[in-house]
């Protein structure tokens, strides 16, 4: 009993019943206080003993236990752009400056004529698209926008999947190469999210990368060939110039995605037609697909379930029964290949 009144309690047992303990006394009112401090100290031995153990501390003694290990979190990185300018033959120089909402993004690489990499001065995972406004003058440019997300930005690591990845470190030794070792290094590069890693898949010292973006869909052409220079430059293969060990052929590939075509009998209440439901199906199928990749590394197959998929459609407001359910115009669990995911196709409603 550490509350302020039980450790009081036990203080005032301590005096005889001969002396005057009441409420306002002389002796009661020298051991509140102390009471009151030894409570606290007892509040604050609790909170200590939280920030010895790694499934209870808070973030900042999580991460001064997990530099033990030489782990810290993953700092918030920025998000690389394609940005689309006309005319395409104005030049546009590295370092201009562009406006996008709250966001400004510099210049930073030319991909072709009109084309060129922006690098969103803001960390975070703002992967927002749209007309740019210049900052700095160009002469003759007539419109510009992002267009396209080729390395999406990451918000700081959280606390509990630090955490996570801090106990993970225990049950998997990485060393030098092996699989636990490529995942880690790997799952630490801008914009990847989940990994495959396949020893010998073309001959002794070869090695596959099979990963997803940060936002758990197939990522760009770009982000891929980012992710293979950063391992093993195709240039320099099997020489030590990235993160693999000298003597590793690595091949990055992302993820293929497929589509998963359903076709099923609905219910609806009275006075509802599929067009009042079909944006809260899509949304409702677009979080299953994604928590389906999110398990993605660590199964040999996505499988997406006729089981689930009712459910799911169940749970939609107004609707009452689904029948026929069919994936891929077949009434049985879909197994995805193991180098792709699933995303949503066509609903046929019957």
């Amino acid at each position: 009993m550490t509350s302020y009144e039980a450790i009081l309690n036990r203080m005032l047992e301590r005096i005889p019943d001969s002396m005057d303990k009441r409420e306002g006394s002389i002796i009661y009112d020298a051991l509140a206080p102390a009471a009151a401090e030894l409570s606290l100290l007892y509040d604050q031995l609790t909170w200590t003993m939280d920030q010895i153990f790694v499934d209870t501390a808070e973030r900042e003694a999580l991460i001064l236990r997990a530099k033990e290990r030489g782990l810290s979190p993953a700092p918030a990185r920025a998000t690389v752009a394609k940005g689309e300018f006309a005319p395409s033959d104005v030049d546009i120089p590295i370092g201009s400056r562009f406006n996008l909402d709250e966001l400004n993004y510099a210049v930073s690489e030319k991909i072709s004529n009109g084309a060129y990499k922006l690098v969103c001065e803001t960390p975070g995972a703002y992967l927002g698209m749209g007309d740019l406004i210049p900052i700095n003058y160009i002469q003759g440019l007539q419109t510009a926008a992002i267009t396209e997300i080729l390395i999406p930005g990451e918000e700081e690591e959280d606390t509990e999947s630090f955490r996570s990845r801090y106990l993970d470190s225990f049950a998997s030794f990485a060393f030098g190469g092996n699989i636990a070792d490529y995942k880690y290094r790997v799952k630490l590069i801008q914009g990847v999210g989940g990994v495959k890693v396949i020893p010998h898949w073309d001959g002794g010292g070869t090695v596959k990368i099979i990963f997803v973006s940060a936002e758990y869909d197939a990522p760009s052409t770009s982000l891929v060939d980012y992710v293979q220079t950063e391992i093993d430059p195709t240039q320099n293969a099997g020489l030590g110039y990235g993160l693999a060990p000298i003597g590793h052929i690595v091949t990055v590939q992302g993820a293929t995605t497929v589509q998963i075509d359903l076709s099923a009998k609905l219910t609806l209440e009275t006075g509802y037609s599929f067009i009042d439901i079909k944006l809260l199906i899509e949304e409702a199928l677009d979080q299953h697909y994604q928590d389906l990749v999110r398990t993605w590394e660590d199964q040999d197959n996505v499988i997406v379930r006729l089981a689930a998929l009712n459910t799911i459609l169940l749970a939609v407001d107004r609707v009452i029964d689904v029948e026929d359910l069919t994936i891929n115009g077949l009434a049985k669990n879909y197994v995805v290949s193991p180098e792709a995911i699933p995303e949503r196709g066509a609903f046929n409603v019957t």
